[in-house]
C-alpha cells in the first residue's frame, strides 16, 4: 500500500510516518506539507491511502477530499477537532482518527483501507464463496412464566447491567445473562458498539448530540436517548456512513 501523510506540522507527519513504518504491508511512504503540496504530489506518486489532516493553511483537508481526481485515493481524516466528523464521512472518508490516537487504532483504519483496496479483485469470485450464516433474526429470553421471543428488528439498544444486559425495544426491557461482546458476535454488524456499556442497532440512529469534551448522545427514531463516548464516536459515525 502506497501512502501519502499530508500534515502541516512535523512531529505529527513523524508520528504517523514511525507508525506506518511497522506496517509490512506499506510499500512507499510520502509526506506533503499542505494540501497544496499533495495536490501537486498525487500524480507521480499515486498513492493508494491519504492520511490528512483537516485543519492546514490556504486549503483545508476538506478541501483537498473534494480536489481528488477520478479514481481517487482512499481517504482517512486524521485530526484532533471531532466536530468535522460528518462532513469528513460526507468527503467520503473511510476512517477519522482523532488525535491523539495509538498503533492499535490506526491499524483498524488501516485495516479499512485494506479491504476496500482488494474489494475490487475479490468482486468477480463473490458469488463463488461459501454462502454465509443466516443471519439471527430473534432471541429466546427465558423469564419465570416461560420463554419470550423478541425480534431483533425490535431491539432499539442494548445496555450491560452486572451480569445481564437490557434489552431495550418499545414493549419493554427484558434482561438476558449474556456479555454484550458475545451478543454483539450473534447480531452481527446491524449493531455497533456506542459505549463501554452500550451498543445501538444503526437503523434505530435519529442523529448524534453532540456534548461537551467529545461525549454525546444518539438520539433515537423512537425518542431515546443512548451514551455515546468519545472513544466509540468515530466508528459509528464511519457505520452511519457505510450504512446510508
Amino acid at each position: 500500500m502506497r501512502v501519502l501523510i499530508i500534515d502541516d506540522e512535523r512531529p505529527a507527519r513523524d508520528k504517523l510516518r514511525r507508525m506506518l513504518a511497522a506496517e509490512p504491508d506499506i510499500s512507499a511512504i510520502e509526506e506533503a506539507r499542505d494540501g497544496v503540496e499533495a495536490l501537486e504530489m498525487l500524480p507521480a506518486f499515486a498513492p493508494d491511502l491519504l492520511l490528512l489532516d483537516i485543519q492546514m493553511p490556504e486549503i483545508t483537508g476538506l478541501d483537498v477530499a473534494a480536489s481528488l481526481p477520478t479514481p481517487a485515493p482512499l481517504v482517512v481524516f486524521v485530526t484532533a477537532y471531532d466536530e468535522y466528523a460528518v462532513r469528513a464521512f460526507d468527503a467520503n472518508a473511510i476512517d477519522y482518527l482523532l488525535k491523539p490516537y495509538d498503533q492499535p487504532r490506526l491499524q483498524r483504519a488501516l485495516q479499512r483501507a485494506r479491504e476496500r483496496l482488494v474489494l475490487p479483485r475479490t468482486a468477480a469470485t463473490a458469488t463463488e464463496a461459501a454462502p454465509a450464516l443466516p443471519a439471527v433474526t430473534q432471541l429466546l429470553v427465558p423469564e419465570r412464566t416461560g420463554t419470550r421471543i423478541i425480534k431483533v428488528d425490535a431491539i432499539q439498544w442494548i445496555e450491560t447491567a452486572d451480569n445481564y444486559i437490557i434489552l431495550h425495544t418499545a414493549d419493554g426491557q427484558p434482561l438476558m445473562r449474556q456479555t454484550l461482546a458475545g451478543l454483539l458476535d450473534k447480531l452481527g454488524p446491524r449493531f455497533i458498539r456506542c459505549h463501554r456499556r452500550a451498543a445501538v442497532q444503526l437503523d434505530w440512529i435519529a442523529s448524534i448530540v453532540n456534548h461537551e469534551k467529545g461525549d454525546g448522545e444518539l438520539l433515537l427514531h423512537s425518542g431515546a436517548r443512548v451514551p455515546l463516548s468519545r472513544q466509540y464516536r468515530a466508528d459509528v459515525v464511519a457505520r452511519i456512513a457505510d450504512n446510508i
